[in-house]
């Protein structure tokens, strides 16, 4: 799958709908969204079936059976396409798309502007539920995309690596923390999630030439392979996506990201802009 094909576009949904075999569309909006509204067949997945928690460390990948189990359970499937969207930006769409390139399974897309642009664009939606047809899928884990702390601390010095914290400035420069302590990974450097979201255009990805030139000025060049952390890799996780989108190659996220990392007495932190 090329780069480019890792979005799709909500006329191009419409029309794969007609084979609901080969597409399955998988909704990770909130509870209350789905009940009132969705995309005809989707089935909805919480997120918190998604993301482990080990206190004070939120945000980590599950054990790899029961996860597979619970995405099986709702008809991911070999062979069968997987279209993710939510009520929010695409965070948490992006977040199942990272947990399925860990697991190798690599059919999928990301519905450019999700819930807001299918809504707001006059397509179909329902609130009639879809019950889920089981599948089965063979997982192949990856440990690619996966960055933890032993990682990130083995390539604090090295050139090949760049570190991107998505989170906002306020967290970055440790004048809002939600550790123990609070600041930035050294030598991160700071893109906020938002800013790879177009919200004139129904929260869609923004310029593929616009977004490259703003990370390479920042030293994020496609000659380095990113490591994207928020505070527990819900919000890095749309930036993973936009990255790949981007045609950058090995591209990591931090799972546990803040949450683990700073509130380690074994990690350096800064503070500075």
């Amino acid at each position: 799958m090329s780069d480019e094909e890792l979005l799709v576009e909500a006329d191009q949904l419409e029309a794969w709908l007609e084979d609901p075999e080969e597409v399955l569309v998988v909704d990770l909006s909130s509870a209350k969204t789905h009940q009132q509204y969705h995309i005809p067949g989707a089935v909805f997945l919480p997120y918190a079936g998604i993301v482990a928690e080990r206190k004070p460390v939120s945000g980590l990948l599950p054990p790899i059976d029961p996860l597979v189990e619970r995405l099986s359970a709702i008809g991911i499937t070999d062979g069968r396409r997987v279209i993710a969207y939510d009520d929010e930006g695409g965070g948490k769409a992006c977040r199942l798309l990272w947990t399925l390139d860990c697991l190798g399974f690599s059919d999928y897309r990301l519905l450019n502007g999700g819930l807001h642009a299918w809504a707001r664009e006059g397509h179909a939606l329902t609130d009639a539920p879809t019950l889920p047809r089981a599948g089965g899928f063979t997982p192949r884990f990856d440990p690619q995309p996966i960055a933890d702390a032993g990682y990130i601390k083995a390539h604090l010095d090295d050139p090949g690596t760049v570190l991107v914290d998505t989170r906002t400035r306020e967290e970055y420069k440790g004048q809002r923390r939600y550790a123990e302590r609070g600041g930035h990974i050294p030598g991160a450097v700071h893109f906020d999630w938002m800013r790879g979201i177009d919200s004139a255009r129904n929260l869609r990805l923004r310029d593929r030439d616009t977004l490259r030139a703003e990370l390479e000025e920042l030293g994020v060049t496609r000659d380095k392979a990113p490591v994207v952390y928020c505070q527990t890799h819900h919000r890095s996780s749309h930036t993973y996506i936009l990255l790949k989108h981007l045609g950058y190659q090995s591209v990591k996220g931090y799972h546990g990201a803040w949450s683990d990392w700073g509130n380690r007495p074994d990690t350096p932190v800064e503070t500075d802009d």
